[in-house]
């Protein structure tokens, strides 16, 4: 298993959503708050980039470089994490006009990562090419950056979340029983990729769901199938080989029907459920990922989907940030 940086605020506690659970009638509703995570609020993140960063900085990087969508939770993280360690952060944004110095956006600059911003199309189609030339660039003017992917989704990130099922597995010692699921929001795999992987390598017996706030169910299964092909590969020989039931695409369990207008895209009744659970339960989910993902999970409550389930373990990922935005308000 591959050593990593340490700076998350380690292990996140679980608390009882006391009140909803009440509400639905169904099983009793767990959430861990990786929401608290540190870095300013990184949430899930930060998992992820304690491996990255030991990569990087065990390469002798002195630049980072990365992308995700303007408002991206992941480029804020890593914008974060490199103002902490004196590290240069470069930003390749998806925004075809400038935005509001709001939320994450408004944080990237204030933590002094210099920003690229590209066109949606030249994003989702060029993005590798882009990223490489920025690395080149670097590189001539004496450099050594390190390209972290999307949402630092790959196999070694991947191995960040696969901790979290030795960590929940001593809380729910503590706890005096075990949750029957983990349910997880899916935005680009790696955070469901490393809790399937914990799955397999620790012989956890909880049900690992997503629910995928973006794209479709099919396309997290296989994205997530080879996810886990990649992260195996940083693991010795007694970890789970490559055709492990669970890795296989028609295993991976996301639920699909909760993306509603689209990534980063509110609907009425999603503010509206955010508004309760802040009101009810004091926490803030986010409009992208936490919002969508949690609301899901109650309704699938409602239509019975979770029947015979007794405790349900729903993880923040974080993204408050992401309430800050006007544009994600629907009315």
């Amino acid at each position: 298993m591959p050593i990593k940086r340490s700076y998350a605020n380690l292990p996140t506690k679980i608390e009882k959503l006391d009140r909803l659970s009440k509400s639905l009638r169904g099983p009793e509703i767990y959430i861990k708050r990786d929401d608290q995570t540190g870095i300013e609020l990184s949430g899930n993140k930060v998992r992820k980039l304690e491996y990255l960063m030991e990569e990087a900085l065990g390469q002798g990087a002195d630049a980072l470089i990365t992308c995700g969508a303007v408002q991206s939770n992941h480029c804020r993280a890593t914008a974060a994490l490199g103002a902490k360690l004196g590290i240069p952060v470069y930003l390749v944004l998806k925004e075809n006009r400038k935005p509001e110095m709001m939320g994450n956006y408004l944080l990237d600059h204030l933590f002094g990562a210099t920003i690229h911003r590209i066109s949606e199309s030249d994003y989702q189609h060029r993005r590798e090419e882009i990223l490489e030339n920025l690395g080149n660039e670097l590189k001539n003017k004496g450099k050594n950056p390190y390209i972290i992917p999307e949402g630092a989704s790959n196999g070694l990130g991947c191995l960040g979340y696969s901790d979290v099922i030795q960590e929940i597995q001593k809380q729910e010692k503590s706890l005096g029983f075990s949750f029957d699921a983990v349910v997880v929001p899916t935005g680009s795999g790696s955070t469901l990729g490393g809790l399937i992987l914990g799955k397999a390598m620790y012989d956890y017996p909880g049900e690992i769901i997503g629910f995928n706030i973006a794209a479709d169910a099919e396309t997290f299964q296989h994205r997530i199938s080879l996810l886990l092909q990649e992260a195996i590969t940083y693991l010795d020989s007694n970890s789970p080989d490559s055709d492990h039931p669970l890795f296989s695409p028609g295993n991976i369990r996301i639920i699909d029907g909760y993306v509603g207008e689209g990534y980063g895209k509110s609907r009425a009744v999603e503010w509206d459920f955010l508004e309760h659970i802040a009101a009810s339960e004091g926490i803030l989910l986010d409009p992208v990922y936490t919002g969508k993902a949690l609301y899901g999970l109650t309704e699938e409550i409602k239509k019975g989907s979770f029947h015979g389930s007794q405790r349900i373990l729903f993880i923040h990922t974080g993204g408050v940030f992401g309430l800050i935005p006007p544009s994600n308000l629907p009315r």
